[in-house]
């Protein structure tokens, strides 16, 4: 691979395996990167770790649910011992977990959003932190959040909404714990990216629809695809963006830049009446 920012570095990615992780892996691999792929799916994991040895990257893959404390401390040590150092972490693992109004979601359903969305951010930026700061290491973390962390809104995204602007106050929080460190910490917030999380759909058809859709709603006229994420994730783990800490980066083609009233084509606010 071509040497480039992050020559003699190494990327951790959870949910590395996904749309979003796999474009990261690439895009960090492509400018020198060695890699650490975190995902929870066995067979997403063979499948990328196919794709990336074959393209000649220096990469460490494991199996590991981000929500259980003793795992992800093993995934994080087992990564430093095979590629030798940790300098950039990506919290990109996280799942949209039940859609429903706020008075109908069940407090299980909404653990379950918790436990992956914002417990397994926490504990894997805590045990990335720690190597870093073990080795002397001025590293980044960069944690995903979301268009909905503050800007945006889904209806009956109480759980998934409720993580993600939690994500940003964590990420504060640990900038300004970890400035004295060297370590810079910031989050992402995507819209809606072309995947099968963002794009939620029954058929290939529905897919379809909902991508020109959504589309149409955006100022750019485009929907996201996980390389303009995998950009700007590289541009805050950069030397590039050194004096950037404690900030959540929108990409979104400008999508919160509107309220539903003012939408294209958008259908009267819904009301049951």
């Amino acid at each position: 691979m071509a040497a480039g920012r992050f020559d003699g570095k190494v990327a951790l990615i959870t949910g590395g395996a996904g749309a979003i992780g796999l474009a990261a892996c690439r895009h960090f691999a492509s400018e020198g990167a060695a890699i650490a792929l975190l995902d929870r799916d066995p067979n997403r994991i063979a499948t990328a770790e196919k794709e990336l040895r074959e393209a000649g990257v220096t990469l460490f893959a494991t199996a590991v649910d981000v929500g259980d404390e003793t795992g992800v401390a093993a995934a994080v040590d087992a990564s430093v011992s095979a590629l030798g150092r940790l300098d950039i972490v990506f919290n990109n693992a996280g799942i949209p977990g039940v859609v429903a109004p706020v008075h109908e979601l069940s407090a299980a359903d909404f653990d379950d959003i918790v436990r992956v969305n914002l417990r397994g951010v926490f504990l894997v930026q805590r045990y990335g932190l720690r190597a870093m700061i073990a080795a002397k290491t001025k590293g980044a973390v960069v944690n995903m959040a979301s268009s909905m962390s503050g800007w945006d809104i889904l209806a009956g995204g109480a759980g998934y909404a409720s993580t993600k602007h939690a994500i940003l106050g964590l990420t504060r929080a640990a900038a300004f714990d970890m400035a004295r460190y060297g370590i810079r910490v910031n989050a992402v917030c995507p819209g809606v990216i072309e995947t099968r999380l963002g794009v939620p759909a029954g058929s290939e058809d529905e897919y379809e629809r909902g991508i020109a859709r959504f589309a149409n709603r955006i100022p750019l006229r485009r929907i996201g695809q996980p390389e303009d994420v995998a950009a700007v994730v590289a541009f805050l783990a950069s030397d590039d963006a050194r004096h950037v800490t404690g900030a959540g980066w929108l990409i979104d083609g400008g999508q919160t830049m509107q309220s539903w009233a003012n939408a294209p084509d958008a259908e009267a606010y819904p009301l049951d009446v």
